[in-house]
């Protein structure tokens, strides 16, 4: 009988996947880009590199309504020897009840996507500067979730998300947030959560908001980051200014500043310029940044760059 039952279910999973691959809609996306990096008196180097990268989605829409889809990419642009398997994801979108995102690698928390959301045509203002500290977020890790809705207020989206605890993760952490867009150009929202990685607590709380009029987007990020550890907060705020010049062209300036409890450091401030041209399915891009008083050390003051010609292919 249990030979029996190992036969059933066998034939029902293959008819099972059978049915959903000839029901799914399939697409490959195919990208490639040259880099070339490198920072201001320092020895970085050969700047060039290579990203490249395939993605594989799939997507179906059940009996209920409900539409599952999966996307693999494979790249080897870390380095690595040989094609690996990178950013994995399946999205089961369940209509007015929500989005249910299982991020089996390369996801982000809620407070982790809102960690920077001025608008900038290439990197952050801290970005590209080795050493320097980034915005404040939350934990992520493999294997994460995340859910979102739309429909439950009229222009408010809430967000949540949750990091097992496992490799890297202590104890598991929490997100949550939500944004507005009730007002013409304007959106605004807050998250906030905890990271649980280690064992000392670290909560984080982010406001921001961006306001598009014409061309112009202007935009604002503040966040806390309180610890459990002693002198190890941190407070973070940004600025980012972008104009779209035309439909090809874009540039942008950003500032941001850490400031740190611990009375030995110094405000980590950085400052960025950005630009971008989109040329049919290629664009190049390109930013300076600068960063003084880098992770908080007195005269550690350096810049870094970075140009990208990126092109995507959809088959």
């Amino acid at each position: 009988m249990n030979n029996f039952k190992k036969v059933g279910l066998t034939a029902l999973a293959g008819a099972l996947v059978s049915v959903s691959a000839n029901a799914a809609d399939l697409s490959v996306t195919g990208g490639a880009a040259l880099n070339f990096y490198g920072e201001e008196g320092q020895v970085t180097g050969n700047g060039f590199t290579m990203t490249d990268g395939i993605t594989f989605a799939a997507s179906a829409e059940m009996d209920n309504g409900w539409n599952v889809s999966v996307t693999q990419v494979i790249d080897s642009s870390d380095g690595a020897a040989g094609a690996i398997m990178d950013t994995r994801t399946m999205v089961i979108d369940m209509g007015d009840n929500g989005t249910f995102t299982f991020h089996g690698d390369g996801g982000s928390s809620v407070t982790g996507s809102k960690d920077d959301t001025t608008p900038t045509a290439g990197e952050e203002a801290w970005g590209d500067v080795t050493g320097a500290t980034a915005a404040l977020g939350g934990a992520a890790s493999n294997n994460m979730m995340r859910y979102s809705n739309s429909s439950l207020l009229e222009n408010v989206t809430i967000e949540a998300s949750y990091v097992p605890s496992g490799t890297g993760e202590l104890e598991s952490s929490i997100d949550y947030g939500a944004s507005y867009t009730g007002i013409d150009g304007l959106t605004v929202g807050v998250a906030m959560g905890e990271n649980n990685a280690a064992a000392a607590t670290i909560e984080t709380s982010i406001v921001y908001a961006n306001f598009t009029m014409d061309a112009f987007t202007l935009g604002f990020t503040a966040s806390e980051q309180d610890s459990e550890t002693a002198n190890s907060d941190v407070d973070f705020q940004a600025y980012g200014l972008s104009y779209a010049a035309t439909e090809e062209l874009s540039m942008s300036i950003n500032t941001s500043t850490h400031d740190y409890e611990l009375t030995t450091k110094l405000n980590q401030e950085a400052l960025g310029v950005s630009v971008s041209y989109v040329m049919g399915s290629m664009t190049l891009s390109a930013n300076h940044n600068s960063v003084d008083n880098i992770a908080g050390v007195s005269a550690d003051d350096r810049s870094g760059y970075n140009l990208v010609l990126a092109h995507v292919v959809v088959c």
